[in-house]
């Protein structure tokens, strides 16, 4: 079996660089090589577009990190937070509906209704009205913030005017502005201003989320059933995505694949060498995007995710334990295809069979002329002597042509 697969290497290697038994030159070999890597390139390139064809989790669902974001802060004033981001986010020139609409039309799919949902209540927020409430409010935090620092400095002079004043240093020796008593009236006057403009802030955040508009957002925001559904579809978008690629992947891939190999076989039976060389090396280019395609399903895709599920419920959370897994089932289950392909796809005998029929050599499979012994293209010996009758038979068929005795199987 070792011997089989060597020779299948070495006779791989001699298909890939001669035309008809003949080598071809280094210069025509750089050629193809050259044009070669470019299909490859496209290839990945045509795999990655088709790839994302159909739309992702994360367009599908987009409203979802805004909304986890929402539901698990702790920050005490959360709400206005929310609030500011739909005013201000829907002031751009693409509004978030108008992206939803664009995805869907360049995707295959659609965004979640919940979004679209969420995306037009958060669109409604930012009325006329609410905009000015929302300047006001900045406007407000504006005086806040110069207050607070005049507070600062004052603060610092008083501290020291009071320590001079404890200490009977007379006033005009002072190194301060103002005196002490000043210092304080002021500092309360500010303070009463910042707690007046924080009252006033606070008054047209309610005003904001009282509105029409803000509550609808606001109750989508906290309606407990709503997330869950849409976390669960999310989930189970995300679960599946990966696979869904792959297989958009492999429809790209298999009909090159098929029309590449139909093209060798028409050039082989026809000994249109050129096309038969040109069309092998098709035939390998997009098998190498088909393998990595196939572990990335065994790495990414539903199976892996099925795997890693089970490891987490059954041993909580010990992942390296797949990595066990994928190391025992790949060998066995590459073992498990290489014996088919060697007893149904390859098998000499089924070959055999079909190659004498069309008068083709049983190797190579080239046009034979009849009672050719051995193959013009390979060298290769057509016939085994026949146990029962001693007369030259063909090699792999179950009986012998002349006698009809059962041949001694050969593999």
């Amino acid at each position: 079996m070792l011997r089989r697969f060597f020779r299948r290497i070495k006779r791989f290697f001699y298909k890939s660089r001669t035309i008809n038994d003949e080598p071809i030159n280094k210069i025509s070999l750089a050629v193809i090589i050259l044009i070669d890597i470019f299909i490859l390139v496209n290839v990945f390139i045509g795999l990655d577009d088709i790839g994302r064809w159909y739309i992702s989790p994360w367009q599908a669902y987009d409203c979802h990190n805004d909304w986890y974001g929402y539901r698990t802060s702790e920050v005490e004033h959360k709400t206005d937070d929310i609030l500011r981001t739909a005013i201000e986010n829907t002031q751009a020139p693409v509004l978030l509906t108008e992206t939803y609409q664009q995805w869907t039309t360049d995707h295959l799919g659609s965004v979640s209704p919940i979004c679209i949902d969420y995306a037009q209540r958060q669109v409604a927020v930012a009325t006329q009205e609410n905009r000015d409430r929302l300047t006001q409010i900045d406007q407000r935090q504006g005086e806040v913030a110069r207050l607070t620092q005049a507070n600062t400095a004052i603060r610092q002079q008083y501290d020291s005017t009071l320590l001079e004043e404890i200490a009977g240093q007379p006033r005009d020796q002072s190194i301060n502005a103002v005196e002490a008593a000043e210092a304080r009236a002021t500092l309360d006057a500010n303070t009463a201003q910042i707690e007046t403009l924080k009252a006033e802030q606070r008054t047209r955040w309610e005003e904001i989320a009282a509105s029409e508009p803000g509550d609808r957002y606001l109750q989508l925001l906290n309606n407990d059933a709503q997330y869950q559904t849409l976390e669960q579809q999310r989930d189970r978008a995300s679960f599946w995505y990966p696979t869904i690629q792959i297989l958009f992947q492999g429809i790209f891939l298999v009909p090159l694949l098929a029309i590449s190999l139909g093209v060798h076989r028409y050039a082989q039976a026809r000994n249109y060498g050129l096309v038969s060389l040109m069309s092998w090396h098709l035939v390998l280019i997009f098998c190498i995007p088909l393998l990595v395609k196939g572990f990335e399903f065994l790495q990414v895709g539903g199976l892996f995710r099925v795997l890693a599920e089970a490891v987490v419920r059954l041993l909580g959370g010990l992942l390296f334990l797949v990595s066990y897994l994928y190391i025992l089932a790949i060998p066995l289950l590459g073992f498990g295809v290489i014996k088919f392909f060697q007893r149904i796809v390859f098998n000499p005998r089924i070959q055999a069979a079909t190659r004498v029929q069309k008068g083709r050599c049983i190797r190579c499979a080239k046009k034979l002329q009849r009672g050719d012994a051995h193959c013009p293209h390979c060298g290769y010996h057509q016939f085994t002597t026949c146990p029962a009758c001693g007369s030259p038979t063909y090699k792999y068929l179950p009986h012998c042509r002349v006698c009809g005795s059962p041949q001694q199987r050969r593999t």
